[in-house]
């Protein structure tokens, strides 16, 4: 797939001299995403895993919401085999060996919160509302929110959003540890530069390793776990990023890290 696009709801920013890809979710008013668009994000997610000049996404919006959902008469358009693997195409920041940020103001709703817990890390603005809506048409989340959230937040707040379609405010998600920060609308911009310059500094090996351990080690018990740990540790213990990183921590010098 071509990243010049034109891409249905949203538009894609590269960014070289600061290793920094943006998705930017862009359909006015409130950046529904579409079932072409859905694939179109998972394509997309794919060829930037190749550039080594990006080496930190963020999926962001045009307006003041992130996004308010789906499409929902498309729905009704599609087979039920087809939606039932709706989850794989939201899934594919997860997917992704780099870190993901999504930041989060206004509406972020269905699909759009789905797609933000499949991402790494999220910052919220202070005018945030997030919600997985689905019951008040008669459905459930489809695209892995309700599950994302299950193993987030536990079972009984899980259901406190997920079977009442409830509303959680900028500030408890934070509180809840769904966002890792909650900040003035103003300052949005500011915090995920500031998030997204700090994670392009890592090694790139290391990071990738932490994101696979740390996405597989949630479904194992801990001593699984430990293990699958030990076995990264060792085969990071032979890398050049790992002796580029010893001999400028000895030298105090900045790293140089070359993802190998």
């Amino acid at each position: 797939m071509s990243l010049a696009g034109p891409f249905d709801g949203f538009r894609l920013e590269i960014d070289a001299d600061r290793n920094r890809a943006d998705i930017i979710l862009d359909r006015p008013p409130l950046n529904v995403v579409s079932m072409a668009g859905r694939d179109q994000l998972a394509a997309v997610f794919a060829e930037l895993d190749r550039l080594d000049a990006v080496r930190a996404v963020v999926v962001r919006s045009a307006g003041p919401h992130f996004c308010s959902g789906g499409n929902i008469a498309g729905f009704m358009e599609q087979t039920p085999e087809h939606v039932s693997q709706l989850a794989h195409n939201i899934a594919a920041p997860e997917r992704l060996r780099k870190p993901v940020i999504a930041a989060i103001r206004g509406y972020c709703f269905g699909v759009g919160f789905e797609l933000a817990l499949a991402c790494d890390f999220r910052i919220v603005s202070e005018t945030a509302l997030l919600s997985l809506p689905e019951q008040r048409i008669g459905m459930i989340p489809g695209s892995g929110g309700s599950i994302r959230l299950l193993h987030s937040i536990g079972l009984a707040r899980t259901k406190d959003v997920v079977m009442r379609s409830r509303r959680i405010t900028g500030q408890e998600a934070r509180d809840w540890g769904i966002a890792v920060d909650v900040v003035a609308d103003g300052e949005l911009d500011a915090a995920t530069d500031a998030l997204a310059a700090d994670l392009v500094t890592i090694s790139p090996l290391a990071q990738r390793t932490a994101k696979a351990l740390l996405n597989t080690a949630q479904d194992a018990p801990v001593h699984v776990g430990i293990e699958l740990e030990g076995q990264a540790y060792g085969r990071l213990r032979s890398s050049d990023d790992f002796r580029e990183g010893v001999d400028a921590f000895t030298t105090k010098r900045k790293p140089n890290f070359t993802g190998r």
